[in-house]
């Protein structure tokens, strides 16, 4: 964590009692990291096995109870929901009279900045949008994956240091972020983060069709490069067929996707169609070497005969 966003211990905020309002990965994380900051959890919510389960390991001693009861027990309120239950959530909470004047409302969605905690304000609650910028497993190795993390922060400007104090007592790094612009913000990070598992398993399963026995060990060490080259140079990091232009050799690969993976064959050509565009964009594809690439792009493997071509 960088020394210089430690807080001034005027701005800490005082001891809380915490609860977890929604016991799924992210909600017992944050509770446990701020009970190494001093903080206290005394409630959570959780009806799956899995949230039992989670809640047991991550909190123990601490009770699970209903929503409302969560809310009647505890200072700092944790809503570690799915974006979609969100609001109808925060609203049944503010119908039932269970938010308290005074109480912090954490929500950690990536989509909503603090308009949807709007029936807990009317109903006295301070609104914060808490988001950290990691996955969760769900395990305790979680809270130590904090250190570091960025978090997606939003709230009024009179709760902007307590918000980022908290960040910052999770051992995370605040990252200011404008109501408006948190689903834009958000779907930034999902077309990072999600697609990328989604690409390795894939990438993984062809590996393994192809006779790799590690694929895993294989693609570890190209992939953190390409990671750590991506958030250094960006486009100019990019590499491989698409980007130097090599339409025979991307005609065989989807001429190979489509024997062997067809479900694969869509979200190939649409990525090397965007990292097409990326590498013109940034002097990287020679524009005489574009006009074969995008046709094959367009027609899928039709037009070069799934001839090999390139050299790496």
């Amino acid at each position: 964590m960088n020394a210089s966003h430690q807080p001034d211990p005027r701005e800490r905020p005082a001891r809380l009692t915490v609860g977890v309002v929604g016991a799924g990965r992210v909600g017992p994380a944050l509770a446990a990291a701020l009970q190494l900051a001093g903080h206290r959890p005394v409630a959570a919510s959780g009806v799956s096995d899995a949230s039992v389960r989670r809640a047991a390991a991550m909190l123990p001693d601490v009770p699970l109870v209903p929503p409302a009861e969560v809310l009647e027990r505890a200072d700092l309120v944790l809503l570690t929901v799915p974006d979609d239950a969100l609001p109808g959530l925060v609203e049944g909470l503010a119908e039932t009279g269970a938010v308290r004047p005074g109480q912090l409302l954490v929500h950690t969605s990536g989509r909503y900045g603090t308009k949807v905690l709007d029936p807990a304000l009317r109903a006295g609650a301070l609104p914060l949008a808490l988001h950290p910028a990691m996955t969760f497993t769900g395990t305790p190795v979680d809270v130590q994956r904090l250190a570091g993390c960025s978090f997606g922060v939003t709230a009024p400007e009179e709760l902007r240091l307590a918000a980022e104090a908290l960040v910052i007592e999770m051992g995370g790094e605040p990252e200011w972020i404008a109501e408006e612009n948190r689903p834009l913000y958000h779907a930034a990070l999902a077309l990072g983060a999600n697609h990328l598992v989604t690409l390795v398993a894939e990438s993984m399963e062809l590996l393994r069709d192809a006779g790799v026995e590690a694929p895993d060990r294989m693609l570890g060490p190209l992939l953190g490069a390409a990671l750590d080259n991506a958030l250094r140079s960006g486009d100019a990091a990019l590499t491989g067929p698409v980007a130097r232009g090599d339409a025979g050799t991307v005609a065989a690969h989807v001429a190979e996707l489509r024997k062997h993976a067809p479900q694969t064959v869509a979200g190939y050509l649409a990525m090397a169609r965007a990292t097409a565009d990326r590498a013109l964009a940034h002097g990287l594809l020679k524009p005489e070497l574009a006009e074969d690439l995008l046709g094959v792009l367009a027609n899928g493997a039709g037009g070069t005969g799934g001839a090999e071509g390139g050299s790496r």
